[in-house]
This record gives structure tokens, C-alpha cells and sequence, in this order.
């Protein structure tokens, strides 16, 4: 059975977790980037928030993304993320924000990773359940003046939409923002934009996104 993200402590185990890649930019706009957006701001500002709460910090690591709970080893939880990339942190932190309590006691949030090649089956499910983590990703990407792309991180299996994904990965922004974020997620937006000076609240028109119809559905 496949895990609604909504159930946050639910326990079931089967799951399609993304394994962030970097975004795809033009050398000098990346460059300007990570003169912007210096992963040790991020760190800083995560672990001000969550550190002394949540017993959690923003590590940088040098392969895969993984959340790995408190342990003998290491008194505290884990959230790290691949390879020092600004995005990657965005996007494990947004997994964090989702998991409940219960999950947070489970290393990697107690899922099963379903590995780059999926069918167009697997792939199907794997974005419904990255649709809500990746609308938390954008919210967090633009309270911090960063950009946001979709990940459906399948480059060796059957491909499916990227705009229908996005448009409901956008349709899923507009009810956070209807609604309202969790209490976590709604600290580290208002820090986020503290510090990087941006817009507060957050409004619809931020999240501006408008898919062609001829291109829905479209592989």
C-alpha cells in the first residue's frame, strides 16, 4: 500500500522518495546562486528553528539525501541532504515537514526508495505521493528567493507529463496557502523570508504558473 504523504504518521512502507539532482542552469546563473543562496545560511537558519524543538539539523552530505534519526552514535536527527546543492536541502527539508512524529523515529521516515527506472505505473504513484512535499519545496524556494523546478527524477524509466505534474503541484500550493502550512513549515517560511527579505505572507501571485493546455498530458 502506498502512504498518503497527508497520513503523517501513518506507517505503511512503501514509498517513492526523490533523490534530488541539482537543477539544470546556465554556469553563471549558478554561480550567482551559490553566491546568493550559501548552503551555510540554510544550515544555520534550520538548526536556529529546529535544533532546540525538534532535536534536528540540516547536514551536508556527499552522496544520496537520507534522514537518519538519533542514534548511539549521534544524539541528534539528521536531515541531510546530497552534495552541498541548495535544492537538495529545500527538498529534504520539505519531506521533513511532511513526516509526523512517529515518522521522524524512523531512518529515512521508515519508506522504501523505488530507484530512478520506474514503469509508467510506479512513476504515477510515485508523483502522487511527491505532489504535497514539492508544493512545501516551492512555498519554502520562494520565501527564500530561490528558484523552483518539479523533479519527477526518472531519466531511465517511462516518462509521463512534467506540466501536468506541476499543475498539481501548483493546485496543491493554493490549498496550503488556503488552508494554511503546519506549524513547522509555517516557522521556517517566516524565517526564510526574514532573512532573505522577501515577501510576507506569502501570496497566489508568487507561485504564478500557467501550463498551455496543449501541453498537458504531453510526453
Amino acid at each position: 500500500m502506498l502512504a498518503s504523504v497527508s497520513d503523517e504518521n501513518s506507517c505503511h512502507n512503501f514509498y517513492f522518495h526523490t533523490k534530488s539532482t541539482y537543477n539544470q542552469r546556465p554556469l553563471k546563473n549558478r554561480a550567482l546562486l551559490a553566491f546568493m543562496h550559501r548552503i551555510s545560511d540554510l544550515k544555520n537558519i534550520f538548526d536556529t528553528q529546529f535544533l532546540s524543538t525538534h532535536n534536528t539539523r540540516l547536514v551536508k552530505g556527499d552522496d544520496e539525501p537520507i534522514y537518519i534519526p538519533a542514534s548511539d552514535e549521534c544524539t541528534f536527527h539528521q536531515v541531510v541532504f546530497a552534495h552541498g546543492f541548495y535544492a537538495s536541502a529545500l527538498h529534504e527539508i520539505a519531506h521533513w515537514l511532511v513526516a509526523g512524529e512517529a515518522r521522524r523515529l524512523l531512518e529515512d521516515y521508515g519508506y522504501w526508495y523505488c530507484p530512478d527506472g520506474r514503469d509508467k505505473a510506479q512513476q504515477a504513484e510515485f508523483e502522487s505521493v511527491e505532489v504535497k512535499p514539492q508544493a512545501i519545496e516551492w512555498a519554502l524556494s520562494v520565501a527564500a528567493g530561490f528558484d523552483f523546478n518539479v523533479s519527477v527524477d526518472n531519466l531511465n524509466g517511462e516518462q509521463t507529463c512534467r506540466f501536468t505534474f506541476q499543475k498539481r503541484v501548483y493546485q496543491q500550493v493554493l490549498v496550503l496557502l488556503d488552508s494554511g502550512f503546519n506549524n513547522r513549515t509555517e516557522q521556517l517560511l517566516k524565517a526564510l523570508s526574514a532573512f532573505y527579505n522577501t515577501p510576507w505572507p506569502l501570496q497566489k501571485e508568487q507561485f504564478s504558473w500557467d501550463c498551455p493546455q496543449e501541453l498537458e498530458d504531453v510526453i
